[in-house]
């Protein structure tokens, strides 16, 4: 409890108690509920600056995913046609190899 000025006619009783009156326990209770108040707001603001910070991290990881997944789907072309072009070389090369022999033996 809070002791309330001594001009409002609260006397100290022998306990360590002090007597509120309803004027002085409003004010006490307003302050309290003030004080609440700004905590709960402070932290709400506090959430809510973290709440935003995630968003533009999932933002940035999105952007980021999709980028890579752009790159995954070009690279994959790209092997595609480095293997059809690696397996055209070979037959070429495959090609000429048994032509070579051909000729030795005919030559």
């Amino acid at each position: 409890m809070i002791p309330c000025n001594a001009s409002m006619g609260h006397a100290n009783d022998d306990s360590a108690c002090i007597k509120i009156d309803s004027p002085c326990e409003r004010l006490y209770i307003d302050a309290m509920a003030e004080d609440g108040n700004t905590m709960f707001e402070h932290e709400l603001k506090r959430l809510e600056k973290r709440v935003d910070a995630l968003v533009r991290v999932c933002d940035q990881l999105q952007d980021e995913n999709k980028s890579l997944k752009q790159r995954q789907d070009t690279l994959t072309t790209e092997r595609a046609t480095l293997l059809q072009k690696n397996e055209q070389v070979r037959a070429r090369v495959e090609a000429m190899i048994g032509r070579l022999k051909a000729m030795e033996q005919g030559g």
